[in-house]
């Protein structure tokens, strides 16, 4: 009963999964000494409510209930400062990781030299009974991505994606505090700032269907994962919301350069007319879209979300200015090409967009 074992479950809206989870976590107090703890993104289904209830007749269960703070790596991140034990596990609540696997985990972990133990769903003992062919295709490719941008020392894991991980709490402790939260998974963001420092082992998982609710993933999760290996390939040295906003400017550079040029050819407008619509209409795109990914745990909503273009565009309206005065210079002493022309424009406006927006639209540190 020496060791110390916390257990870290993220929840949102798992009313129907966490009772049946945590009557199969809690009998393992007769191994170790056991501290389950929830860490609940404010569910509005009445998981928090549950689990408070459970915890007055178990005193091994502890929840932490977020407020204004939502996202799973963040949940991870600070489940993981708050526990006690000598060891961590993490897990997914969803009913998905079996339970059985933790003590193999953990034993795993105790026995060897190894700082961290990863349940792997591709281990050749593993079995998938809850993931759908595309979603297994789309974890192999991600997996497969992980490895090309990960240390070589990890080349040997088979799921860098795996939300069931354990490890000893505090020699990794440093490396937990660097973790970027806005990541798209926790264990990949993990191995990416130990820089192929920790001894890392696998046991396999049984992958199983989820009972209840539905799978979180969404076009901002794998937004997040290609933004990660970016931020990966950059050495880090790259702010994760740069690579974010750069990629969404590059999608306003083609609907700049549509836009304009269909107001050359079928509207039969001159450059120096069709250039601004085709500005502004890529400057509110940006702001969707931003709004959507970049800053999305600072969605703007509703009144606000008009407010924020409205500002968006009065940020960006002095390099829009710089944007369509030096693309017609250009155009005009230069040489008369549209599209070298407006590429001269757009290059000038994206770190003060960047800076600008981050500041004053949805008030967050670049």
């Amino acid at each position: 009963m020496g060791l110390r074992v916390s257990i870290v479950l993220p929840t949102y809206n798992e009313r129907g999964n966490i009772e049946p989870l945590l009557a199969q976590l809690l009998p393992l107090g007769d191994h170790w000494d056991l501290e389950i703890l929830v860490v609940d993104d404010d569910s509005a289904d009445g998981t928090a409510e549950l689990v408070r209830q459970i915890a007055h007749r178990e005193p091994r269960l502890r929840l932490i209930r977020r407020v204004g703070r939502s996202g799973l790596a963040s949940a991870i991140k600070e489940g993981l400062l708050d526990a006690t034990g000598d060891l961590v596990l993490v897990m997914d609540s969803d009913g998905q990781h079996e339970p059985a696997s933790v003590q193999r985990a953990i034993e795993t972990l105790e026995s060897g030299r190894c700082d961290l133990v990863i349940g792997s769903r591709f281990h050749l003992e593993a079995e998938i009974l809850g993931l759908s062919g595309r979603r297994e295709t789309g974890s192999t490719w991600a997996n497969a991505s992980a490895r090309f941008s990960l240390p070589k020392r990890y080349g040997h894991l088979s799921d860098y994606m795996s939300g069931f991980f354990a490890l000893r709490l505090e020699p990794l402790l440093p490396l937990i505090r660097a973790v970027d939260v806005n990541g798209f998974k926790f264990l990949y963001e993990l191995l990416a700032v130990s820089r192929g420092r920790l001894e890392v082992a696998e046991v396999p998982l049984t992958f199983q269907p989820r009972t209840y609710g539905s799978s979180k993933l969404d076009l901002a999760i794998f937004w997040d994962f290609l933004i990660s290996i970016l931020h990966a390939l950059s050495f880090r040295l790259l702010p994760r919301r740069a690579i974010s906003f750069g990629l969404v400017g590059v999608s306003g550079v083609v609907v700049q350069l549509l836009v304009t040029q269909l107001l050359m050819v079928l509207g039969r407008v001159g450059f120096e007319q069709a250039l601004p619509v085709g500005v502004i209409t890529a400057a509110s795109s940006n702001y969707l879209i931003n709004n959507a990914l970049t800053f999305r745990f600072a969605r703007l909503k509703g009144a606000q979300l008009l407010r924020g273009l409205l500002k968006f565009l009065l940020v960006a309206s002095l390099p829009v200015m710089a944007n369509v005065g030096l693309a017609s210079a250009y155009y005009s002493l230069v040489a008369p090409n549209a599209f070298w022309a407006q590429l001269a424009g757009i290059v000038v406006v994206f770190v003060w967009n960047y800076a600008a927006s981050s500041r004053f639209v949805w008030n967050t540190p670049n």
